[in-house]
């Protein structure tokens, strides 16, 4: 009789334990922008990500999936090993490169629709991040080409932040020498901007 109620008393304390939160596993993939190009590892944008959300309460481990000289072609050519099974969602990252090599937009976006439509096809959640042209290439190529990233994110329905680089380029003090790539404080503001809307893809993730 004691060992029947104790079993009982037992199965009812389990039953109200909160289970333990799963760790949610995000790939960051992208450019040099995502690989930290310049600055030391746990300086990279994934890294910096991962601790601020670590620091907000979150079981979370993001994997650097950043490619230095990548364009969104050789981005879509790579995805498909990129995404080990224990990936819950994806922050993608790309575009940066097509536009310093007038790469034509429309490859540019024919590329970002087949890597959005495979992550859709295997119901991760993502966060895409739009890119601006360099406004040197002229009014007529970046306005198709900043166009596309919006376009895209309304597409398939994804969440969407608009410009990687928001309050970072042009600002030297927050780049590197190069102008082109953020150094850690520039990499702290980036993350400060995206965390809010990044918390909303754990969201996501979470509900899968």
């Amino acid at each position: 009789m004691r060992f029947g109620l104790f079993a009982l008393f037992l199965g009812l304390l389990v039953a109200a334990s909160p289970l333990k939160a799963q760790t949610i596993h995000i790939l960051a993939f992208g450019d040099s922008l995502t690989a930290g190009l310049g600055v030391d590892p746990q300086e990279a944008f994934p890294a910096k990500l991962q601790a601020a959300l670590k620091a907000r309460g979150h079981d979370i481990v993001i994997a650097n999936a950043g490619v230095s000289g990548d364009t969104s072609s050789a981005g879509a050519e790579r995805l498909d090993w990129s995404l080990v099974p224990e990936i819950d969602a994806v922050i993608v990252e790309l575009g940066a490169n097509d536009a310093l090599r007038g790469v034509d937009p429309e490859a540019t976006e024919k590329a970002l629709d087949r890597i959005l439509s495979e992550l859709k096809k295997r119901k991760l959640p993502v966060l895409f991040v739009g890119m601006l042209a360099p406004r040197n290439l002229g009014p007529d190529y970046g306005k198709k080409f900043d166009a596309l990233f919006p376009r895209l994110a309304e597409k398939h329905g994804v969440l969407f932040y608009p410009f990687f680089l928001d309050g970072v380029a042009a600002e030297p003090a927050l780049n590197q020498p190069d102008g082109l790539h953020p150094n850690s404080k520039g990499v702290d503001m980036i993350v400060s901007r995206i965390l809010p809307i990044t918390e909303d893809l754990l969201k996501q993730a979470s509900a899968k």
